[in-house]
């Protein structure tokens, strides 16, 4: 492993860790074009890196400010990460099946719908 890449991983972690306290955004939106795109690797590497970066980070640094808050229910949390557990396996078992360009794709449309969603609604 390169400086450079050192550097760029880094950078990636930073800005992503950034947006993701700031307003939840970072796995799928920051670090796995990041990964692809600055470090080329291919579209299930970038995802199967970008859930394993999410594990300690986000989950106890960023959560913990916004417990002390009194800004996190901790009872939702604890159903959707268990839910999250379940449906990542096999959403992840899926992904693994579909030729790539054909993830990338859903990847993207993904993106765009959200966004447009977001950029529209009240």
């Amino acid at each position: 492993m390169t400086s450079t890449t050192i550097i760029l991983l880094i950078a990636i972690g930073l800005f992503a860790g950034f947006f993701s306290g700031m307003i939840g955004l970072g796995g799928g939106l920051i670090i796995i074009p990041a990964l692809m795109y600055l470090l080329h690797m291919n579209q299930y590497t970038a995802q199967g890196t970008s859930l394993a970066i999410m594990l300690p980070p986000i989950g106890l640094m960023a959560a913990f400010n916004y417990y002390k808050a009194g800004q996190l229910n901790l009872k939702f949390a604890m159903i959707i990460a268990a839910a999250f557990f379940i449906g990542g396996y096999f959403g992840s078992r899926w992904a693994l099946n579909i030729p790539e360009a054909i993830l990338r794709r859903i990847f993207a449309v993904t993106l765009i719908i959200v966004a447009i969603r977001m950029l529209w609604s009240k």
